[in-house]
């Protein structure tokens, strides 16, 4: 029975998983991402390739809100800087795809950190109706520029010439398939990156701040530099999310980033867990699966004569409110709280106490 964890070396105690357990996990998770595309069809990697846009988006908002405590609610509005980036650059001035979406993630986080700037004298409910002004303000534009609310169609992807959807190797090809590769290739480099962000000294003056402003400022924070710090960081990975969806859907449109947008992704972290990256991918599992649940048991009773699938969308949007309602009050700490006491319960079992 295990009665503790000892280290002998600094490297072993800094190590990201320091026990033989937590090494298997990520081996086994690893070998399923990996294994899955070769067995799922169209519709499970299209919900797999989903979870994995909104994990990295969901990662990115989770540094500004759960980790530094800068509420925010202009996270669809950065999407769709990203989003429009990417795709006016690849549609209209003619760079390669590849191109666009690093250069995408340094605007949006340049406008981020533009809008971060009432951070210093504004927290709480007024950081949140400003950062809310900001999504507004973002939406307005794209409205008022010269594409308007006609939507922007991206011309599709290819790879030495050929198109990524028509690319087959075998019996496994098409956009699905090859895009669930540069999905979860940027989802491992941004758990990798937040993961050892706040093993830094930006990512503790984060947690500082987060955990009271006024005591970081006076050793040392400077909390001007560092707010305006999280908020670039964190919507240079939503712009990441918002160019990998437009080029993911081929067609842009700004109905796709409007508050409700914002709203799913704050809904997002506080199921899976506030200030907890592995809780962003929790929570973004079951935000994506549970609609598609709902969606097809819809379908499934479509036929019965009972209205059932009339009342899907519905029942979507009780699930949706209910559920932070019961998390909140319940757990709110989230998924990532319930797993680690699941951990906890079989590690100690039978002497929990």
């Amino acid at each position: 029975m295990e009665s503790g964890i000892f280290h002998t070396t600094y490297e072993s105690d800094m190590a990201l998983r320091r026990t033989p357990i937590m090494r298997w996990r990520i081996i086994l998770s690893v070998a399923f991402v990996l294994i899955f595309p070769f067995f799922g069809n169209s519709y499970t990697l299209t919900l797999a390739n989903t979870i994995g846009i909104v994990s990295i988006g969901a990662i990115g908002i989770n540094i500004l809100t759960g980790f530094t405590g800068q509420i925010s609610l202009g996270q669809g509005g950065f999407m769709a800087i990203g989003a429009y980036t990417s795709g006016i650059l690849v549609t209209y001035v003619g760079l390669p795809w590849y191109l666009t979406i690093p250069v995408a993630c340094v605007v949006t986080a340049l406008v981020g950190a533009f809008f971060g700037l009432p951070s210093l004298r504004l927290k709480g409910l007024y950081l949140a109706i400003a950062t809310l002004a900001a999504q507004q303000i973002i939406q307005w534009g794209i409205v008022r520029s010269p594409l308007g609310v006609d939507a922007l169609v991206v011309p599709p992807i290819t790879v030495f010439g050929t198109a990524l959807h028509k690319l087959k190797v075998g019996p496994f090809g098409g956009l699905n398939f090859w895009f669930y590769w540069l999905i979860y290739g940027l989802v491992f480099l941004t758990i990798l990156f937040a993961v050892n962000l706040f093993r830094t000294r930006v990512g503790r003056a984060f947690i500082a701040i987060r955990d009271q402003d006024i005591a970081a400022e006076v050793m040392g924070v400077n909390l001007f530099r560092y707010k305006l710090l999280s908020f670039a960081t964190s919507s240079f990975i939503v712009g990441l999310a918002g160019a990998l969806l437009g080029q993911y859907r081929g067609i842009i449109n700004y109905e796709r980033f409007t508050i409700d947008t914002s709203i799913f992704y704050l809904a997002v972290i506080i199921i899976g867990g506030l200030g907890s990256v592995s809780g962003s991918v929790y929570g973004s599992i079951f935000m994506v699966l549970v609609p598609a649940l709902l969606s097809n048991l819809g379908q499934m009773f479509s036929g019965s004569g009972l209205g059932i699938a009339r009342l899907v969308p519905f029942a979507q949007q009780a699930v949706f409110g209910i559920t932070i309602i019961l998390f909140l009050v319940f757990e709110p700490e989230g998924l990532a709280k319930i797993w680690r006491d699941i951990k906890d319960y079989f590690r100690l079992w039978p002497f929990s106490y």
